[in-house]
């Protein structure tokens, strides 16, 4: 029995989980392991804006730097006796730095940003340091030095940077559990900010990168943790069937961007025919789409599902006391400004420093030559003597001098050739003095207005290399790509009604309409249940099936007509409502919820149209209408929950579409933001105008081309767009242009004639330029001439163009302005428009006036639209399906 015991407390302590402490070098490992990555090789120090190996590569430059190129090579090895990480480590530092065309002058393949392609070999490439950061990044005088890792040289704590060259350049780096992202900025915005700052004002910094692009910094939020850049390609429409990527978002390079588009086009998302990649020193990647593809749509559908648009997540995190600090770009800046001032500040003291000394040598050279003290030391023996017979030789002639006298002094005066005695010149001494002075006060100037000199040293960078470093990135807000209206209908849905299936597996059964896989589902079926879910292969929804589309989330102007039964023998209703959210998956009612509930009749219209039914009635006891006509119009629009209108409490025996009925909505406004160069409905931006189904939108380049278009919230509009309002087809279209190959001015006026087609209406010669144009009813321009060698000024000349010239065809050249030469064409304020009035009936001159009487066939003639029905029958009267009338 105690041999048990002790076998199952044996077992027991097997059992048991050993807990070991962990002591000594293992407690401290992590810690140091950590702290060594966040401050010596992930984080830059917020003071000059480097990472430890961007520094000692600067550091190195500067040591090897003669004006001439060195191989990479060589500067690799020579920053090794600094940097006790590997050459490879090095080299691959170096190449982003000089990648960014800021601090290094490149010579050879460095490789390239915009196609992601690598440098050369470091044994291939040569480089030599910029005169930019021989100005700004060193002064060996204000610079804190240290040993080196090995102990056997020195190096810089930090470089005294003179310049925001940490938001310049940018910096990305993961440590041990924090990572850093700091987004390049532009320069001469930089210098601008750091200016404003100094001024006292306030300043606002966004990034611009290298690869350009276009970018919505809405959300930067100073480029602190939880900011949001949205990043976005370039992208053109060359004709209808190409599409142009000019410039590409930053952290892509041309080939990922291609890359991610030929995904979308294998997954569906999209559809191209091929794609070009001509990218040298610009980019350029042609995109060709199948014909009859709307191009405004891929646009959308690229930003959508390709990285044409990508989203940058920023984080400030630098080294500040050598610790890690959370910081926002505007900060960066301010602290970055500050340190460049207390720079400037401490050369400036030690230029001062230095200044002093040689005005007080250069006094005591000169009282010591000119009062002939060096005769004094002719008999002296002794060093001691010496020096004592020099300092007592002085001392009459001193008290100017700003501090005392010191035995080093002395010992210099006593260096000095007796050449340089004999040559001395007392006059170009005093200048020498004078000059010093000069040079003393200044400074002493410029330390009393630090700030003021601080700004005129940013000034001077500015102009000094400011020149090719404009912003390259536009700045614009976007406006949201709404993915299932771009997405491309890659697959087919079909619908089984009776069963009550709906999906894209469901080859055999009814076809509805074509799809994509994120698109959602909209059914309703006879019993008037009504769901939406997510497109599949084969989903239950539920049986007899009356109508299946794909939804559209707020859409506001699909009207769905309904006439239902409630329960097996209740009241029929008739409604009308929209559906602009749901819950996905889950069953909603349409009617009172009563067990036999039956649809009558159902129709979606896409623009509110409002049709006109018949109600055919069973004929059950003394009925007296059995048949009459519906129109939708008639019924107001509410929710999807409302219970109706009362259509009969009799039986219906069925429902039929007499005619087709018009949109009864309202027309839809339409705007336009310029901040997004978007149309939206949602009142952004300035109204374009009231539009309804087959209105259009009139738009005019700078090009000289112009087209109409239906308005469609997807539409992208050119740079050079001028003109864009509603289109009036009557109201005619007046410009002035240069004509290239005349090389003469004309005026036309013409009204478009073919809708929808692009069309030039100025001359194909490439020196060909539109001066004016104008959708006014009465335009009036005013032509400034020339002044002309010899002869006085031409008047201007006023033009009433209604006047100058008719309406003619949109190809035609138009009437010649002047012969003369002209400075400038102006457009004038235009003479006001009263559209002709209609002239009142009573006011009409009536010839001939006969009375008509009508004929017994025509009173008897009943009206077709009412299908022999009219809407003001008595009630002891009814209509059988033949017309014939029945008296009760």
């Amino acid at each position: 029995m105690i041999e048990e015991n002790d076998n199952i407390n044996s077992e027991q302590n097997e059992n048991q989980e050993t807990i070991t402490r962990v002591t000594g070098m293992y407690k401290e490992w992590f810690l140091d392991y950590a702290s060594y990555v966040i401050l010596e090789r992930a984080v830059p120090a917020i003071e000059d804006g480097f990472k430890p190996v961007q520094r000692r590569i600067m550091h190195s430059m500067k040591d090897l730097d003669d004006g001439r190129y060195n191989k990479v090579a060589n500067i690799v090895g020579h920053t090794m006796q600094y940097h006790p990480h590997g050459d490879a480590s090095i080299a691959d530092a170096m190449v982003q730095i000089g990648q960014k065309d800021l601090l290094i002058d490149t010579q050879g393949n460095w490789g390239n940003i915009l196609t992601g392609d690598s440098a050369a070999a470091s044994r291939y490439i040569e480089a030599r340091l910029s005169k930019f950061a021989l100005d700004v990044v060193y002064n060996p005088k204000i610079t804190e030095w240290q040993a080196s890792y090995d102990g056997r040289r020195k190096e810089p704590v930090n470089l005294p940077v003179m310049f925001p060259l940490l938001l310049a350049q940018g910096g990305e780096g993961i440590a041990v559990g924090l990572s850093t992202k700091i987004l390049p900025h532009n320069f001469i915005e930089l210098i601008d900010a750091s200016i404003k700052h100094l001024q006292g004002k306030r300043f606002t910094i966004l990034p611009d990168f290298p690869t350009a692009g276009v970018a919505d910094f809405t959300n930067y939020n100073d480029g602190l943790r939880g900011g949001k850049v949205r990043v976005r390609a370039k992208i053109s429409q060359l004709d209808k069937t190409t599409l142009v990527i000019s410039e590409i978002p930053f952290a892509t390079t041309t080939s990922s961007l291609i890359d991610s588009i030929l995904k979308a086009n294998d997954k569906g998302k999209i559809k191209i025919k091929k794609i070009e990649d001509n990218t040298a020193a610009e980019v350029e990647i042609l995109i060709h789409l199948p014909s009859g593809l709307s191009p405004d749509k891929t646009i959308d559908a690229l930003f959508a599902f390709t990285s044409c648009e990508t989203s940058i997540s920023p984080l400030g995190c630098v080294i500040e006391d050598n610790k890690p600090l959370f910081v926002g770009v505007s900060e960066m800046l301010r602290r970055s400004t500050d340190n460049t001032v207390q720079l400037l500040k401490s050369d400036l003291e030690i230029k001062l420093s230095e200044l002093e000394e040689q005005w007080h040598f250069a006094s005591l050279e000169r009282i010591f030559i000119e009062n002939r003290i060096y005769r004094d030391i002719e008999e002296e023996e002794t060093w001691e003597g010496v020096i004592q017979a020099i300092d007592k030789g002085l001392q009459p002639h001193i008290k100017h001098l700003k501090r005392a006298i010191t035995e080093d002094d002395i010992v210099r005066l006593t260096e000095i050739r007796i050449k340089r005695i004999s040559k001395f010149d007392i006059d170009k001494a005093q200048q020498k003095i004078a000059s010093l002075e000069d040079q003393i006060e200044q400074i002493k100037h410029h330390l009393a207005n630090l700030i003021e000199y601080a700004i005129n040293y940013f000034t001077r960078l500015k102009k000094d290399y400011g020149s090719g470093r404009e912003r390259k990135t536009e700045i614009r807000v976007f406006d949201d790509v709404d993915a299932t209206k771009v997405v491309i209908r890659n697959t087919k849905l079909y619908v089984n009604r009776e069963e009550g299936f709906v999906g894209t597996s469901l080859r055999r059964d009814e076809y509805v309409c074509d799809c994509s896989d994120i698109d959602d589902i909209i059914v309703f079926t006879k019993e008037g249940k009504m769901m939406v879910t997510k497109v599949d292969s084969k989903t239950f929804v539920g049986k007899d099936i009356v109508h299946v589309a794909v939804f559209k989330k707020k859409d506001k102007r699909t009207i769905y007509n309904m006439i239902y039964r409630d329960g097996s023998r209740g009241p029929s209703y008739v409604k009308r409502f929209a559906v602009t959210s749901v819950t996905r998956d889950r069953e909603y009612d349409l009617t009172n919820e009563s067990k036999g509930t039956v649809v009558w009749y159902f129709s979606a219209n896409p623009n509110g149209e409002a049709e006109v039914v018949t109600i055919m009635l069973r004929q059950v006891g003394k009925i007296k209408k059995l048949k009459w006509d519906l129109d939708f119009a008639d019924i107001t629009i509410k929710g999807r929950n409302s219970k109706g209108n009362l259509v009969t409490k009799n039986s219906i025996k069925r429902v039929e579409l007499k005619e087709k009925g018009v949109s009864t909505l309202k027309p839809r406004k339409i705007w336009f933001d310029d901040a997004v160069q978007r149309l939206n409905v949602d009142g952004r931006g300035e109204l374009v105008g009231e539009f309804r189904g087959e209105d259009r939108i009139l738009v005019i380049n700078q090009s000289g081309v112009l087209k109409t278009i239906i308005p469609d919230l997807s539409t992208h509009f050119d740079q050079d767009m001028i003109v864009m309002e509603k289109w009036i087809p009557k109201k005619p279209i007046s410009a002035i242009y240069y004509n290239g190959e005349r090389e003469l001015y004309y005026v036309k006026r013409f009204l478009v004639e073919n809708e929808g087609k692009e069309e030039l209406f100025i001359s194909d010669h490439p020196n060909s330029q539109l001066e004016i144009v104008s959708t006014d009813w009465k335009p009036v321009a005013e032509v400034e001439f020339t002044k002309e060698r010899g002869k006085d000024r031409k008047d201007n000349m006023r033009i009433l163009l209604e006047e100058f010239i008719t309406v003619k065809g949109i190809t035609a050249i138009g009437n010649q302005l002047t012969k003369d030469k002209i400075n400038q064409i102006n457009l004038l304020e235009p003479i006001p428009y009263v559209p002709p009035e209609e002239t009142p009936a009573d006011e009409i001159e009536v010839v001939d006036e006969e009375t008509l009487e009508q004929s017994e066939e025509e009173k008897n003639e009943v009206n077709p639209k009412s299908n022999g029905v009219s809407h003001d029958a008595p009630e002891n009267f009814d209509v059988d399906e033949e017309g014939q009338i029945t008296l009760f």
